[in-house]
């Protein structure tokens, strides 16, 4: 929960000053934490608007989305 709500405060600060928020992402661990906790984190925090992210995932394999082993499958599918 206290990583969600670092990332919502700091989509929120660069909201306000740049218009936009960049995130890169990992998979393993990462997937299912975030898919909990980062929801509300963003409801309770004004501003987080996810519509101006840009988001890369940082570990991303040369595999389908579908695959079992693709991290943005992996986060669409949380």
């Amino acid at each position: 929960a206290a990583l969600a709500r670092l990332v919502a405060e700091a989509a929120a600060e660069a909201v306000a000053s740049s218009g936009r928020f960049t995130l890169g992402l990992s998979g393993g661990s990462m997937v299912p934490l975030l898919a909990r906790e980062l929801p509300p984190a963003l409801r309770a925090v004004p501003g987080s608007d996810p519509s101006r992210w840009l988001v890369a995932f940082c570990d991303e394999r040369l595999v389908p989305p579908e695959h079992p082993e693709s991290t943005g499958g992996a986060y669409r599918v949380s």
